[in-house]
């Protein structure tokens, strides 16, 4: 990443650039990502190809002034960071799903964030609503935090059995890796991390599977959401709009013109779309995107 993207970056995100890779800087270039640069799975429906490689994560996030869902996002930043001075390991999670079961392997990605200063720290800017500010990575307590109470705790058995040797294999591979963790928000699961070090060549399954399998919930439907000013988010899903203050409530409305709704995308989430997604098949890509 060279200087010119770096001030690029930090111009999008309104910040200056730091002088030292703090956990202070880390906390606001953190909160400035979720307000700036918006969860969106919009390439998935508009056809366009999803690259886990840097120079394509810049020239969408920084050059194009989109946003993504958690590979794109954490993968951004993560360069971001990297050049910033901080120490970034990208890391594995597996989101928990209905009846406490686990996703699928390589399912989100998360970056385990070192500081100048000692502090160690799990960074997350592609999780959709969560937590506004890196959680502490040693902190087993709870954590204030504006999305909610979250904690990071050592992991156990899953309601398959992983953890246990019984799942549904009942081998190895059902176990519990030695140090892998839990994060909760307000006492439910959120993802499992894995604490063994990755790369970002390492999610192009994950990434591949969510972007082309009908049964993944990013193939279903759209969405585009940022954390607001306010604390709030503001989320628009398909033709739904939902305003969420940051005391919870709320305000929902359909967006019936497509005039409205593409000025929703360019006022509200800085995305200029030439038409309306609409949620296309799973597979299909536009070869010319």
């Amino acid at each position: 990443m060279n200087p010119a993207q770096i001030d690029v970056y930090l111009r999008r995100l309104g910040a200056a650039r730091p002088g030292r890779p703090t956990a202070e800087v880390l906390r606001e270039l953190h909160l400035r990502h979720l307000r700036a640069v918006p969860f969106e799975n919009l390439s998935i429906h508009l056809g366009e190809e999803i690259v886990l490689e840097e120079k394509r994560l810049l020239d969408k996030v920084v050059e194009a002034g989109r946003g993504g869902f958690c590979y794109e996002l954490n993968g951004a930043f993560s360069v971001l960071l990297a050049a910033l001075g901080f120490g970034v390991t990208p890391l594995a999670a597996r989101v928990y799903g209905a009846e406490g079961r686990l996703g699928i392997p390589y399912d989100h990605l998360v970056l385990r964030v070192r500081t100048v200063d000692g502090g160690e720290w799990l960074a997350d800017v592609g999780f959709g609503a969560h937590s506004h500010y890196p959680l502490a990575l040693a902190e087993r307590g709870e954590q204030a935090d504006p999305g909610g109470t979250f904690q990071v705790t050592e992991a156990g058995p899953d309601a398959a059995g992983a953890g246990a040797g019984g799942g549904d294999g009942g081998g190895d591979a059902d176990r519990v890796a030695a140090g892998d963790l839990d994060v909760l928000r307000d006492g439910q699961p959120q993802y499992r991390v894995e604490v063994r070090p990755r790369v970002l060549g390492d999610f192009r399954a994950g990434a591949w599977w969510h972007s082309t399998s009908p049964s993944s919930h990013f193939t279903q439907s759209l969405v585009c959401s940022r954390v607001t000013e306010e604390g709030g988010r503001i989320t628009l899903s398909g033709r739904t709009l939902t305003q969420t203050a940051a005391d919870g409530a709320r305000e929902v409305r359909e967006v019936e013109r497509d005039d409205e709704v593409l000025g929703i995308y360019r006022e509200r989430f800085g995305i200029e779309l030439d038409c309306v997604p609409a949620v296309r098949n799973p597979g299909e890509v536009n070869q010319n995107a």
